[in-house]
């Protein structure tokens, strides 16, 4: 069975492609990088820009061009179909207490720039210091909290935006 491949290109165009196509394509590469491509007679010169190879997204410049492209294989189209696909881009909107707890630390400002994964606010809780962490990238809009202030589940703690 061959396996199956999307590439949307520019977030516009979408072509399909399997093994067989891939394995079939004319192409040398020329340095690390860059590539010679024969195609129907005609010849592009490729070259990778920049890549995020765990989200499969590429930029790739041919004949002068540029383009984004995002390469989705059968199974990461299956869980598309499924409606089960994450978004690529997740936007913030604020953070509250999961817990009641006691702030330790603030380690944002409003008006910084965050992005997913980024620890915002220590909360000690249960004798255990959790990191609260922004779910997306934003802005910090509004901090409501200090070092030292006690909170209680599901405060507000930051507005991201």
């Amino acid at each position: 069975m061959s396996e199956k491949f999307n590439v949307k290109v520019n977030d516009s165009f979408d072509f399909n492609f399997n093994d067989e196509d891939v394995r079939q394509t004319d192409a040398i590469q020329d340095s690390e990088n860059s590539f010679h491509i024969l195609e129907n007679n005609r010849s592009y010169k490729a070259r990778l820009i920049k890549s995020n190879f765990n989200k499969r997204q590429y930029v790739i410049e041919v004949n002068g061009n540029t383009y984004s492209m995002s390469i989705a294989n059968a199974l990461d189209m299956m869980i598309d179909q499924l409606g089960l696909a994450a978004t690529s881009s997740k936007k913030a909107n604020d953070i509250k207490a999961p817990m009641p707890g006691l702030i330790v630390s603030v380690d944002v400002q409003e008006g910084q720039q965050v992005k997913e994964g980024d620890t915002v606010v220590v909360l000690e809780a249960m004798k255990m210091e959790n990191a609260l962490v922004s779910p997306g990238e934003g802005i910090i809009q509004q901090v409501f909290v200090n070092s030292g202030d006690k909170v209680d589940k599901n405060q507000l703690l930051i507005e991201i935006g």
